[in-house]
Order: structure tokens, then C-alpha cells, then sequence
């Protein structure tokens, strides 16, 4: 999460997915307010996460930077443009989920 904030992330939230899903144990989304910070927010996360040898599986969404996807295995993270995020509300569909604190 420190690197969503570092990058003007807004509003960085993680839901713990275990028992509720086997898409992935947890979500970390967040937005940026424009295309550009979309994709900064994404390229440096996809940056910091390679150099702690950890595999980025898949990257999608970075070419539009309206919501960018970053599979990182157990963990799957959502970069949204604020718009997108309002609209998909993420949150809201994954409601079962518990938020986790101090991440």
C-alpha cells in the first residue's frame, strides 16, 4: 500500500477474500484521479513487486489506464480511473469480504 500512496493513490483499501472466493485471497484496489496517475500508480507497482522477486502473472489495462489489473497470484490488484471505480464499486460486489487493517 505504501507505494499506492507514495504514487497519490486514493482511497487504497485490501479485502481478504479467503473463504469467500478461490479467485484469489485478497483484492487491493485504489484510484488515481487521471490516466496518467493510473498508470504511474501501476507501472511503479509493477516495479517494486518485481524487485522483491515477486511475479506479476498478468498485467492488464495499462494501455487505456481506466482499470489496471495487476495478478500477482494470491493477491490481485485493481487500479481504477476514480470514474471507473465509482461505477464498478468493487467493494459493494465484494461486500462479504472483511477489510483489512493496517496493511
Amino acid at each position: 500500500m505504501e507505494v499506492i500512496e507514495e504514487k497519490n493513490g486514493k482511497n487504497p483499501v485490501a479485502l481478504n477474500l479467503q473463504n469467500v472466493s478461490i479467485v484469489a485471497d485478497y483484492f487491493v484496489i485504489c484510484h488515481g484521479n487521471s490516466e496518467t496517475q493510473v498508470k504511474t500508480i501501476a507501472t511503479e507497482l509493477k516495479k517494486q513487486v518485481e524487485s522483491l522477486g515477486i511475479d506479476v502473472n498478468r498485467m492488464e489495462g495499462l494501455h487505456q489506464a481506466r482499470w489496471v489489473l495487476l495478478d500477482l497470484g494470491e493477491v490481485i490488484v485493481h487500479i481504477f480511473h476514480r470514474e471507473d471505480r465509482e461505477y464498478y464499486h468493487l467493494e459493494r460486489l465484494w461486500s462479504d469480504a472483511k477489510v483489512v487493517e493496517n496493511v
